[in-house]
């Protein structure tokens, strides 16, 4: 059966303006690194398709595929199963490109671990992380975020793509639910 959160409150962590600042600080500097170099953007649905919209959107790089990927690990819970599940492979033939993985939230670290692997395995010329958050709560798996919008402690947030039982993505800013 799954954990029932029962939300008290939604209380505002990132506000919608504060997103759209970051998010071009963020495509200045990977416009930096890549320039015009070919690159393979990667979506992680659900949650990362909001920030991935408007983090490709701002990026000046005219040689970019774009691609998605649906993996699960947590369900209907508040907490990630450790079991990955991949739903939707990427199309493109990622061998010898850049690869520019954009994820909503890195929390456990586990889902992004096995993508990374997955995808280091097909050989990819370079493998990086673009979250919009990067929460170390309860990262156990070895991962490093290459760009994160934001770092936070701890919490348990929705919006911006980021959801709770399929609820709250269409949140504009990020909020952490407080309990009752």
């Amino acid at each position: 059966m799954a954990e029932e959160i029962r939300v008290k409150e939604l209380k505002t962590v990132f506000s919608p303006e504060q997103i759209a600042v970051r998010v071009r600080e963020l495509a200045v500097e990977i416009d930096a690194l890549y320039g015009q170099e070919p690159l393979v953007a990667v979506c992680v649905l659900k949650g990362g398709f909001i920030f991935f919209s408007d983090l490709v959107r701002t990026l000046h790089n005219h040689n970019m595929e774009l691609d998605f990927v649906r993996l699960s690990s947590y369900g209907k819970n508040s907490s990630s199963s450790r079991h990955v599940i991949f739903n939707k492979d990427v199309e493109v033939d990622i061998r010898g490109k850049h690869v520019l993985i954009v994820e909503d939230v890195v929390d456990s670290g586990y889902s992004m671990r096995f993508l990374l692997d997955q995808f280091a395995a097909r050989q990819a010329r370079s493998l990086r992380l673009a979250a919009l958050v990067d929460k170390h709560e309860r990262r156990q798996a070895d991962v490093k975020v290459d760009f994160a919008g934001f770092r936070l402690n701890k919490g348990f947030i929705v919006g911006y793509g980021l959801d709770y039982a399929e609820h709250y993505r269409m949140l504009p800013g990020v909020c952490e639910i407080i309990p009752e």
